[in-house]
């Protein structure tokens, strides 16, 4: 495929899809989105790490070829203004592995969220984000060590389906006479509406996700997070869809919360995960006070939006917390946090959530020794006082580093 600035290596091997799985060569191709703000700092401190646990992993057998794809601003830049150019969703959807930096998103007007674009576009239906804590990272929990979560959130659906309507606008008008005149529905003069689809499809498939990820993790139970007491027919048919899933998909490994008190006394059988469910504003409290409970959890999109960040912050904050938008075919890992506009440049932030999505996308290839090189090192680190600005400013004692000198610190650790 030609491209008008993509430049894919010469040498190295597309990952390729098969069953449903990844395949990669020990010679992948990659793509990269450097991202705005301070994206291309954490990019460039993340590239670095990435490669030197390549290495150290591996030796001369195994490298990553990486290609530049290009995305928001430096990609207006380029494309004529185009902050979301057609050959960049192309070599994705050929590459089907990529890593980005974050985007700009504007509030209110101008281009539409280039995050959401690309999820929808290319269909990336399960946002992925493992928790987990690392010792030394300063928490506001008394046992932070007791949160290790994988939240799957809808990702094409709900609010984020883009259905809203201006106040007083032609359609926001038309929509309202439909809601009043023709379903009895009882709502201010003036209100912007919005339209909050949720499909059995979608529910369908990203719980069976969840499910599989938890048979092929060894975790324990998968955990519905709904609002289904007050919304009914959405968030309700979400749980609803989901346990149909488990039960007419999976019924030989799962069993349900109530079978595990009926008819095993509380006791997991081996090889069995626990389907279960939590209405989302209790689910808040519980991974604040009993977090140890829950291990996968599957949502829809707005509550999966609270629900990763609010653990995120019990564990370090979104500055070390990766994330990944996942299709059938394409999976694309990307930093969890904004592009902090005002340090753009400064050689200052965190690149933790960018090198641990990449700690996702290695384990995605099969090279699960990257990952557990990288997560060693970054606990080595950290042990030493070694930290990014966002870490030094909560702990006594710390060495305050720049992005660059984080990354030197990691590969230092790593040996290579």
């Amino acid at each position: 495929m030609n491209y008008r600035h993509i430049r894919l290596p010469e040498n190295g091997d597309r990952v390729t899809v098969i069953n449903g799985r990844p395949s990669a060569t020990d010679q992948p191709i990659v793509g990269f989105v450097e991202g705005d703000g301070v994206g291309p700092d954490v990019t460039r401190a993340s590239l670095r790490i990435w490669d030197a646990a390549v290495c150290a992993a591996y030796g001369d057998k195994r490298r990553v070829h990486w290609a530049e794809l290009y995305m928001g601003e430096k990609a207006a830049r380029l494309y004529d203004g185009d902050f979301f150019p057609r050959e960049t969703l192309d070599a994705i959807k050929q590459l089907t592995v990529a890593v980005k930096g974050p985007l700009t998103t504007p509030v209110g007007g101008g281009f539409r969220s280039l995050n959401v674009s690309l999820r929808q576009t290319l269909d990336l239906y399960a946002r992925v984000q493992p928790v987990r804590y690392y010792a030394g990272v300063p928490s506001p929990m008394r046992h932070p060590e007791n949160v290790d979560a994988v939240v799957f959130r809808e990702n094409t659906e709900d609010i984020y389906a883009g259905l809203e309507y201006e106040s007083n606008s032609a359609d926001n008008l038309m929509l309202a006479e439909f809601l009043r005149n023709k379903l009895g529905a009882n709502f201010f003069e003036g209100a912007g509406l919005g339209i909050k689809p949720i499909s059995e499809t979608a529910s369908r498939r990203l719980v069976r996700r969840a499910i599989q990820y938890a048979l092929d993790h060894d975790r324990e139970s998968v955990t519905l997070v709904h609002k289904g007491n007050i919304m009914k027919f959405t968030e309700g048919a979400f749980r609803r869809w989901g346990y149909s899933v488990a039960e007419e998909e999976f019924s030989e490994s799962t069993i349900t919360e109530q079978q595990l008190w009926t008819e095993f006394a509380g006791q997991r059988p081996a090889g069995k995960v626990v389907i279960k469910d939590r209405i989302a504003d209790i689910m808040f409290q519980l991974m604040l006070l009993r977090p140890a409970e829950f291990d996968v959890i599957a949502t829809t999109n707005q509550n999966g939006d609270y629900l990763s960040d609010a653990l995120a912050a019990q564990v370090g904050g979104v500055g070390i917390a990766p994330g990944a938008n996942m299709s059938d075919h394409v999976a694309v890992f990307e930093a969890t946090h904004g592009t902090a506009p005002k340090y753009a440049g400064m050689d200052k932030v965190n690149p933790g959530s960018l090198m641990f999505s990449g700690c996702m996308m290695f384990e995605h290839l099969g090279w699960t020794e990257v990952s557990a090189l990288i997560a060693k090192a970054f606990s080595s680190v950290i042990a030493k006082g070694q930290v990014t600005y966002d870490l030094a400013r909560q702990m006594e004692g710390a060495t305050e580093l720049s992005t660059s000198a984080f990354a030197d610190a990691m590969i230092a650790e790593l040996g290579t």
